[in-house]
């Protein structure tokens, strides 16, 4: 079944989502596009369509194809409702009409035409001559060209006059069957006429007794469906048409007409024909003689790329600050507006500029940070309190997004790492940075964006820490009240939380609340607001649901200082106890590992934990 160039315009001019309803489709308005419901990754808006998740799109034949599992026939007709044109079978045996020109005696006249005037060389035009696919004939001293179907049976000839400009196809011929040279390889080269066919030879004949070449005798596909029925094989269909309006439209015309399997590619004469190109060689500079346009690819068929664990090489997790947030990765820190999330980031900022260490950082050389916010004024409030912080203004950079909005799928995030050798990155908050079209509760949507940063951290070695508000979501527990899409929680490799005392004002507790790389950190509390400022108070034993429910802390204070006093009982005179039992110890009183190890912290060094052979003890320096 094939189609018409109109045919296939009217197609592709359907609008997607009348079509999609009428096939009893949901869809959901978003702006000015609609998305399917079945595949939420895809918009439609007129005749055009896009999947974000592939970032791919086309118009309604594609959509069709891909998207229903149609042939590119079947894709036209299910969207025009238009039969197509039944496509012709020749038949099996020559036309009893069909007879070839007589034969003169001698090919001396067409020999001198083809190589005086039409420029072939003799050896090309003799090996044609010698098949009996070329002769003179004895009436006019004409050229003809003979067509055979695959068996080799004469089924078209057409005569070209050596005097004058005469052509004509003999009584009888059938057009499915062109002049035609059959190769062995898998390509094949397309031509109006024969004279072309020859000159293309003649300027490209490497190995070209193994390509198929094949003359239409004008712009019909009747020849090139022929042709392709009897080659299934053919893999690469090259369309040689001449260089005018008639040779370009065919080239798209016929290009439909082929298998998804084959490609199509438009080689087009430098100059009118390929003819015209041989006569004139000489004169065309570099040897240009044409130029190509791909029409038609295939669907690749790429082998799925495979990992072998056996060669992965292993890689130590490098730390920022350990458990807390690794370098080469994706942090997230989020609580409630005003709870001191930028306060303790500029801070970090501070530390990693300045030397002057977070508690238990280890110590490193300083580094260039870029810190990137949109809700304060760099002069105003982000300057003075990362002076307050005694950062090296000189060390933390902002790229300039004045001119264009920065957001989290910016090219210049990886550039901007990569020219200053930053090893941190803040984004403060992420909600600004998200981009106007990208909905922070639509998995499909934040993950490939939240993917691409975290490679850009694994490939820079970066730290990349996201600060985010929490949602308004009823109730209490920090899951249900994290940053948009549960995605981003399990893109990030450690998740932080910062929120403030109901009984203290002043202050304000870190939680480690996800940590993939090493078990999580114990809380630390620090305060903000009082005549010291920034403050690092010590182990602080709250869970993130106890903060957000605004939970009594004198409850957890009696069980902290309870298990601190039980633990100097049991290690008291001079006793060693492993540390597995201690805790053991601990837990059978109701106090909680996380608490005890508040308690433990509050001890200090006077507490020492060393190994004992294969074991760990815990006792109490004198």
């Amino acid at each position: 079944m094939t189609y018409t160039q109109a045919q296939i315009d009217k197609a592709n001019a359907v609008d997607l989502e009348k079509f999609l309803r009428a096939q009893g489709e949901t869809l959901v308005r978003s702006g000015k596009e609609y998305r399917w419901k079945a595949h939420d990754s895809l918009t439609v808006c007129g005749n055009k369509w896009f999947r974000h998740s592939q970032s791919k799109g086309g118009f309604p034949v594609d959509f069709v194809m891909e998207f229903y599992g149609k042939s590119f026939p079947e894709a036209v007709q299910m969207l025009t409702g238009e039969p197509g044109e039944a496509q012709p079978e020749a038949d099996s045996a020559p036309s009893p009409a069909f007879r070839l020109p007589l034969r003169n005696v001698t090919n001396a006249n067409i020999l001198n035409y083809l190589t005086q005037e039409r420029k072939l060389s003799p050896s090309l035009v003799n090996f044609f001559i010698a098949a009996g696919d070329i002769y003179e004939d004895s009436s006019h001293h004409n050229v003809v060209f003979v067509g055979r179907d695959a068996d080799g049976h004469p089924r078209y000839a057409s005569s070209r006059g050596i005097q004058e400009k005469f052509r004509q196809d003999a009584a009888g011929a059938e057009k499915a069957f062109g002049f035609a040279h059959r190769g062995t390889d898998k390509q094949l080269l397309v031509f109006e006429a024969p004279i072309d066919l020859l000159s293309f030879i003649e300027l490209f004949p490497k190995n070209w007794q193994q390509h198929n070449y094949l003359s239409l005798g004008g712009v019909s596909g009747k020849a090139l469906r022929q042709f392709l029925s009897e080659r299934p094989d053919v893999e690469r269909v090259f369309l040689c048409l001449d260089a005018d309006k008639a040779g370009e439209d065919a080239c798209k015309r016929l290009a439909a007409l082929l298998p998804d399997t084959m490609s199509a590619t438009r080689i087009q004469p430098c100059m009118k024909d390929w003819n015209d190109v041989l006569v004139h060689r000489a004169e065309i500079p570099n040897r240009n003689y044409f130029k190509s346009i791909v029409l038609k690819e295939p669907p690749k068929k790429d082998s799925v790329k495979i990992i072998r664990m056996s060669d992965v090489e292993l890689t130590p997790v490098e730390w920022l600050w350990k458990p807390y947030l690794p370098f080469g990765k994706l942090s997230v820190l989020q609580g409630n507006p005003g709870e001191g999330k930028t306060y303790f980031a500029m801070h970090l900022a501070a530390a990693c500029t300045n030397g002057k260490l977070l508690p238990n950082m280890e110590r490193m050389e300083p580094f260039n940070v870029i810190y990137q916010t949109a809700e304060d004024g760099l002069g105003d409030t982000v300057k003075p309190r990362l002076m307050e912080a005694d950062a090296d203004l000189e060390k933390v950079l902002v790229i300039d997004d004045r001119d264009t909005p920065l957001t989290l799928a910016d090219k210049r995030i990886a550039r901007a790492i990569r020219e200053n050798n930053a090893r941190l990155v803040i984004i403060d908050p992420v909600q600004a940075f998200l981009g106007a079209d990208v909905d922070m509760n639509r998995a499909n949507e934040v993950r490939p964006i939240f993917r691409s940063l975290g490679d850009i951290a694994q490939a820079t070695g970066c730290a990349i820490v996201l600060i985010g508000h929490l949602n308004k979501a009823a109730g209490t527990q920090s899951t249900y009240r994290g940053l948009g899409s549960i995605d981003i929680t399990a893109a990030v490799r450690s998740l932080l939380f910062i929120g403030k005392l109901k009984d203290s004002p002043t202050t304000r507790v870190l939680i480690h609340e996800k940590s993939s790389l090493a078990p999580p950190g114990q809380s630390l509390a620090f305060s903000l607001g009082d005549e010291k400022g920034f403050e690092w108070i010590g182990a602080y034993d709250i869970t993130a649901d106890e903060l957000l429910a605004g939970a009594d802390n004198t409850k957890t204070e009696s069980k902290t200082a309870q298990a601190q006093m039980l633990i100097l009982e049991l290690l008291a005179d001079g006793k060693r106890m492993p540390s597995a039992e201690l805790e053991k110890t601990v837990n059978e009183r109701g106090i909680s590992s996380r608490t005890m190890r508040t308690a433990k912290s509050r001890i200090g060094d006077r507490l020492v934990t060393e190994k004992d052979g294969t074991a760990w003890v815990c006792y109490l320096r004198n």
